[in-house]
C-alpha cells in the first residue's frame, strides 16, 4: 500500500510483491502533516527514514539570514532521506511544502534487510542513486538554463516522475504548489515566474492554473527546458507516448 509508488516503472528495476511487503512490515508510523512542517533539521541524529506517501516536500539549507534555498523537491513515492540510513544525520533540513502523508521505517529494520535481502538492499541503493542523479539535473538547470528554460525543465521533470508515480496521464498533472513556490524552486522572483508562465501559456506550451498543469505541446517544452528523461530511468509507455506527441491536448 504505502510503497506502491516506491521505484514504480523504473527501467531494470522494480519491487518483487514479496520485497513491497517487507517494507511495509518495516513500516512504524505514518503521520499527516501540515504544509511548511519540518521532519528533519540539519545535524540532528537520525534513527529512521521517511517515506513520502502523498504530497509535495523539500530539502533546503537555511544561510545566515534564516532565508532558505532549496536544494530538491520530492513527489509521492519517493523515500525523501534514505541516504540518512548510512549517514545517520543531513547537513539539510527536510520539510513539507503542501499537506502530506509520510511513512517511517526505522534504521534497525534497514540493517535487517541489508543483511538478510542483498536484491532489496540493491535497490534501495538504486533509489539513492536516481536521487543524486535528480540533483545534479537541479544544479544544471540554475545554472545554466534561463528563466523560461527553468521553469519549463521542472515541469517536465514534475511530469516524468508524476507518471512513475502514477498520478500524471503524461500530459496533466495536479501540482499543489503555487507560483511563490515555482519561484524558490527555480531561483526566481515571483513576479518573473508570472511572467514566465504567461510566456508558456502564450506559445502554446503549457497552462498552469488552479494547481492544475496542462502541458500543451511536451516535444517543444522539453525542448525550451532542455530537458531529457533518461536519467529517471523511467520506463512507462504512457510517459513515452504523451512526450513523443506534440499536438494540443484533444
Amino acid at each position: 500500500m504505502f510503497f506502491d509508488r516506491f521505484l514504480r516503472d523504473k527501467k531494470g528495476v522494480s519491487l518483487t510483491a514479496a520485497e513491497r511487503q517487507r517494507l511495509e512490515t518495516g513500516i512504524r508510523k505514518v503521520r499527516t502533516l501540515t504544509p511548511r512542517t519540518t521532519i528533519v533539521r540539519a545535524g540532528e541524529p537520525l534513527s529512521q527514514s521517511t517515506l513520502l506517501v502523498e504530497g509535495i516536500m523539500s530539502r533546503y539549507i537555511d544561510d545566515l539570514n534564516g532565508l532558505r534555498q532549496l536544494v530538491a523537491v520530492h513527489v509521492p513515492g519517493d523515500f525523501v532521506d534514505l541516504h540518512a540510513y548510512p549517514l545517520k544525520l543531513l547537513d539539510h533540513d527536510v520539510a513539507t511544502m503542501t499537506a502530506a502523508t509520510v511513512a517511517t521505517v526505522p534504521h534497525a529494520e534497514l540493517d535487517a534487510i541489508t543483511r538478510d535481502l542483498p536484491a532489496l538492499t540493491r535497490k534501495l541503493w538504486f533509489a539513492t542513486l536516481i536521487d543524486a542523479a535528480i540533483h545534479r539535473a537541479w544544479l544544471f538547470r540554475l545554472g545554466r538554463l534561463d528563466a523560461v528554460g527553468r521553469v519549463a525543465h521542472f515541469l517536465c521533470e514534475t511530469n516524468a516522475r508524476l507518471v512513475a508515480a502514477g498520478l500524471s496521464d503524461g500530459r496533466r498533472f495536479a501540482l499543489g504548489l503555487t507560483q511563490t513556490d515555482l519561484a524558490e524552486i527555480c531561483g526566481l522572483t515571483n513576479v518573473h515566474v508570472n511572467r514566465v508562465m504567461r510566456q508558456l501559456r502564450d506559445e502554446r506550451l503549457c497552462v498552469f492554473r488552479s494547481s492544475l498543469v496542462e502541458i500543451l505541446a511536451p516535444e517543444g517544452l522539453k525542448a525550451r527546458g532542455q530537458f531529457d528523461p533518461a536519467y529517471l530511468y523511467i520506463d512507462d509507455p504512457r510517459f513515452e507516448a504523451a512526450s513523443s506527441t506534440s499536438g494540443p491536448i484533444p
